[in-house]
């Protein structure tokens, strides 16, 4: 099964031509790059985000929507680790930080 995973991009930087960022996964924050996206992206959009890389730029209710969904199959065994990540990103969805 392949996932992507909504994060909040902290911050954008050009890394000898390829658009990269940081994006905060619930308090994990994790390099991504964002190339595919950089035209309609900026600082605090949400973004789904798959092997690193940011495929599709989403609004904050379709983030929390998504978090809702992993939340919900966290409680699936073989996916229980995505019950904290899901939770805080929960939290932080509308957090201007």
């Amino acid at each position: 099964m392949c996932l992507g995973i909504p994060g909040k991009i902290q911050s954008i930087r050009d890394d000898t031509g390829l658009t990269m960022g940081v994006v905060d996964f619930g308090g994990v924050r994790r390099d991504v790059c964002l190339q595919y996206v950089a035209d309609e992206v900026a600082v605090g959009d949400y973004v789904i985000v798959h092997v690193g890389f940011a495929i599709t730029r989403v609004d904050e209710d379709e983030a929390r929507r998504t978090f809702e969904v992993l939340k919900e199959m966290s409680q699936l065994e073989e996916l229980e680790w995505m019950a904290e990540v899901a939770d805080e990103s929960l939290k932080r969805v509308g957090d201007v930080t």
